[in-house]
């Protein structure tokens, strides 16, 4: 047989790798026979790499992007589109505009644009994949007559809820509502509208300012009082009402709302892959 003694141990260091690595260190000192064989510390290194469970940084952005609203120019092309239609259509004077979520009386929630001007109040349905407006409603501000400011309620025996405060607007009488309208999910013969502050509120300044509630609803009051100052004939012996109390949202069960608003069905939102 051969012998063997001539092989000898290669380091697989790379060049330029000084230090030695923790196992390094700890054969150097269990193999010194020079050193006193004490009782020996170990210092370890300490790790290069941090693992952060909660928050994590990288989970808004992501959520965000998934709001098509969000994504570089889908605002600003929805309203550089209205202002177009505003003026091709009318002359009236744009008050401002803000992004909200209207709540229909069956609880469900449907992401809105809503424009004042000084005569109308406009509540956009705008699909922000095609960047083109859907539908389109038109309030007179002179009928506006009450607006209300509070949190949710349901009626007691309700299964239905939702947390929060929101801003319920009257340009008709819910008495004058018919029956076939209030139990019909998808009517559009509503005498009033409901809304809250949008979910992707928080994302950015520009974001805050157009989603907050208290803007809207500062800006909105006055100019309904000035419209119904200067409009003629219109009916009403008395001014605006503007109320503070709680805002009832007429559901018992609930499953309609629950699957749809559990599942954003009201937004413009990236849904994942379907199919295979």
């Amino acid at each position: 047989m051969g012998s063997f003694d001539g092989f000898q141990p290669v380091s697989l260091k790379q060049e330029g790798d000084d230090q030695p690595s923790e196992t390094d260190q700890l054969s150097l000192e269990e193999g010194d026979p020079g050193k006193d064989s004490g009782p020996r510390q170990i210092s370890r290194q300490p790790s290069v790499t941090k693992s952060t469970l909660y928050p994590n940084p990288y989970h808004g952005p992501y959520v965000s992007r998934k709001y098509f609203v969000t994504r570089p120019g889908a605002i600003e092309t929805a309203i550089e589109d209205l202002k177009d239609h505003i003026a091709k259509t009318s002359e009236e004077k744009i008050q401002g505009f803000w992004l909200l979520t209207e709540i229909d009386h069956w609880n469900n929630e449907k992401e809105r644009i809503l424009l004042l001007t000084d005569k109308t109040l406009m509540i956009c349905k705008y699909d922000f994949l095609m960047l083109s407006c859907v539908q389109l409603q038109r309030v007179p501000l002179s009928a506006v007559y009450r607006i209300c400011l509070g949190k949710f309620a349901f009626p007691g025996m309700s299964l239905d809820k939702r947390q929060g405060e929101g801003l319920r607007i009257f340009w008709g009488s819910p008495d004058h509502q018919s029956l076939l309208s209030r139990w019909n999910p998808w009517s559009t013969k509503v005498p009033y509208g409901t809304f809250t502050e949008h979910p992707m509120r928080y994302i950015s300044e520009k974001f805050l300012e157009i989603c907050k509630l208290s803007g809207f609803t500062s800006k909105l009051v006055p100019v309904v009082q000035n419209a119904l100052k200067n409009s003629s004939g219109s009916g009403r012996e008395k001014g605006l009402t503007v109320l503070t109390e709680p805002i009832l949202i007429e559901t018992y069960m609930g499953l309609m709302s629950f699957i749809g608003n559990r599942n954003k069905l009201g937004y413009s939102l990236a849904r994942g892959s379907i199919g295979f």
